[in-house]
């Protein structure tokens, strides 16, 4: 029998992902796709999980990418990232670029109606509760103690 060659770089939504990394660790790469929805895709489309992502067909892969993209009715909302979306209350999966600028779009808009969280954001200050008198203190915004100035020595 003939071996099948693996291809090189394999490109997937939006990702470059080398052909020698397994099925389910490629998934993971791509931005918005986690373990369980990567796990979902596999056995949905009982691909195996073990296999090199350079020996699949690009008729595969565009299957793998159209699950992704739109897994609405085929797999439970509770795997996607963006269940009763604020525009339009449906269950959505959002993954790659989308989801970086869907991510942006709503700190702009918690910006814009001057939440907790978006004045947080834009003063550049923790936005889920941590403290600040001990921690971020590299950007110089901490609201903690301040370091008392030297006063002049006494001699």
């Amino acid at each position: 029998m003939a071996e099948e060659k693996i291809k090189g770089i394999i490109r997937l939504m939006d990702k470059d992902i080398e052909g020698n990394t397994k099925l389910l660790k490629s998934l993971l790469m791509v931005y918005g796709v986690k373990f369980s929805m990567a796990n979902a895709v596999c056995n949905y489309l009982n691909l195996d999980k073990g296999k090199k992502i350079g020996l699949f067909l690009p008729d595969e892969l565009k299957t793998i990418e159209d699950l992704i993209k739109h897994p609405e009715n085929k797999l439970p909302s509770w795997l996607f990232n963006r269940r009763k979306d604020p525009e339009t209350g449906d269950d959505k999966h959002i993954a790659s670029n989308d989801l970086k600028m869907r991510k942006e779009f709503d700190i702009k808009f918690m910006r814009k109606i001057k939440s907790y969280k978006g004045i947080r954001h834009s003063m550049g200050q923790p936005v889920r509760g941590q403290r600040t008198r001990a921690h971020f203190r590299k950007s110089g915004k901490s609201l903690g103690v301040t370091k008392k100035s030297v006063a002049g020595k006494k001699t």
